[in-house]
């Protein structure tokens, strides 16, 4: 590693960490240039764990001796700046003082990914980070083995996502996908079941769905607020509902997630230990 002790907000190799708090600008600039942000010593490990590469990283100081076993062996350039600085440049107060540009790696070819699955998640259009990065930690933690991300659903790279998730974004086995027909083509030539989590006059309850759960299952996942498409609930073999009391009508769409993969992994049994590196 390279390490630069930086005062000027203007140093090029800033560049990479301006404006983070601008979620527009973000989302469109970090894929667009194949770079992701990593935030924290936790996060950034993992990222460096699952074999991404650091294009460059800033840390406050005294995160430098914490972070310095990982970086030291690698070429890349560590900038170290004091907290003031940092938060000039970022435009947010960076609590855990550690931030890594990383490269993007290549997505998989979804029939890849699916080779070898037994439970996997689709997201349809989510567009809040923060739930995208709760799936992807019930994902990892509940066993399941891959999820599927439509093409508007948010970027599971983004920093909130890959914050909330605890960096187990980097564990998970992901790619974006196509169409519905396409999506669909591709699942049933993997021999998975289509399940939609949705709200149906014919849905099948999900304690009942478990029960008879078949070999190799996928969850599908709709919006904030809308939820799933017309086109996603006509792609499903079968509507899979959440009992919910007192005139509740269904759950945050991660928290729905997390309850469908324990049932579907545990069919009221303990959960198996999960397969993530």
């Amino acid at each position: 590693m390279r390490v630069q002790e930086v005062a000027d907000p203007g140093h090029p190799l800033l560049g990479d960490y301006t404006d983070l708090t601008d979620v527009a600008l973000r989302s469109a600039r970090e894929p667009a240039e194949g770079l992701y942000i990593a935030e924290s010593a936790k996060v950034i490990r993992r990222a460096l764990a699952a074999g991404h590469r650091p294009r460059s990283v800033l840390l406050e100081p005294k995160w430098l001796p914490d972070l310095q076993p990982e970086l030291e062996p690698l070429d890349v350039d560590v900038l170290v700046a004091a907290p003031a600085l940092v938060e000039q440049v970022t435009g947010y107060r960076v609590h855990r003082g550690a931030l890594a540009a990383m490269h993007r790696p290549v997505l998989a070819d979804p029939a890849v990914l699916l080779a070898d699955a037994r439970t996997v998640v689709v997201l349809e259009d989510i567009v809040d980070h923060t739930n995208v990065g709760a799936v992807f930690r019930s994902v990892a933690g509940l066993g399941a083995d891959a999820v599927l991300v439509t093409p508007r659903c948010a970027d599971p790279l983004y920093r909130r996502s890959v914050r909330v998730s605890m960096g187990t974004v980097f564990q998970v086995p992901w790619t974006r996908v196509g169409d519905w027909d396409e999506t669909r083509e591709v699942l049933h030539g993997a021999g998975f079941e289509l399940a939609a989590l949705a709200l149906a006059d014919d849905a099948v309850g999900l304690r009942e769905y478990a029960r008879a759960r078949p070999e190799r299952v996928a969850i599908l996942l709709g919006a904030e607020g809308d939820g799933l498409s017309r086109r996603a609930v006509r792609a499903a073999d079968a509507v899979v509902t959440i009992p919910m009391a007192h005139g509740v009508d269904s759950l945050n769409v991660a928290a729905a997630g997390a309850v469908a993969l324990y049932a579907l992994s545990t069919d009221g049994n303990e959960p198996p230990p999960a397969r993530l590196a």
